[in-house]
């Protein structure tokens, strides 16, 4: 089988409702991400970090799939699929994709404070000031902050290189390392990109641009793919 790699962003995951990342006033969802998305302000006031993410999260749990994330999981019928995403929601997996690897973490989980690689399952939407981990440190969101390392660049850089196709999902390229990505696909692998607003990426050989929203432009790319 083919391998695709697919690389997702907030754009995919808009059209579900939910703004997945910061807006271009540098706010997410009205807060200012260095008071509520770094370790400096997990240490000033956790309790407005804590109840941040248990917004996100209700958000989230109460999102649906929409008509990209199930074309996504179409592609598994006919190829090896590999979904990278930025994105912080589980709306890949409910949709039916079963490799998908979260660069900045899943708010479906929480984490240690002092040991990242401890994470636990959240039931519901709501992790409460006083949940410890077995470490006997508060519990966190599973989410990479400000500042913080990005475990899963490395893994995805090494799936990147083994596509023979890659497609690129509301993704603005504006954040890193996740943008880099794009240059570990081999430059002979067709490279789609699907957004009404195509990043600048013209230094990137074999690319087909697809000027429509997700919802659009990702089940007509997958019906095309799964006919021939």
């Amino acid at each position: 089988m083919k391998k695709i790699v697919v690389l997702t962003g907030a754009g995919i995951s808009a059209e579900s409702g939910l703004k997945t990342f910061r807006d271009s006033d540098g706010l997410w969802e009205g807060y200012d991400i260095q008071k509520v998305a770094t370790p400096e302000a997990w240490q000033q006031n956790p309790q407005l970090v804590q109840d941040f993410y248990n917004m996100r999260r209700r958000d989230a749990l109460a999102a649906k799939p929409n008509a990209a994330h199930y074309a996504l999981a179409e592609l598994e019928k006919q190829y090896d699929v590999t979904i990278i995403t930025q994105n912080i929601d589980d709306l890949h997996e409910r949709a039916g994709s079963t490799k998908v690897m979260h660069l900045h973490g899943v708010i479906t989980r929480s984490q240690s404070s002092i040991d990242s690689n401890l994470t636990y399952p959240i039931d519901g939407w709501e992790l409460k000031m006083g949940a410890m981990c077995e470490l006997g440190s508060q519990l966190r969101a599973h989410v990479v902050w400000f500042g913080e390392d990005v475990p899963m660049i490395v893994p995805s850089a090494r799936i990147c290189q083994q596509a023979d196709i890659f497609i690129l999902v509301g993704s603005s390229l504006a954040v890193y390392p996740a943008a880099g990505l794009i240059n570990y696909v081999h430059y002979n692998v067709p490279k789609y990109i699907i957004d009404p607003n195509i990043p600048d990426v013209n230094r990137v050989k074999n690319l087909i641009k697809i000027e429509e929203k997700a919802t659009v432009g990702v089940p007509e790319l997958v019906k095309g793919l799964t006919n021939n």
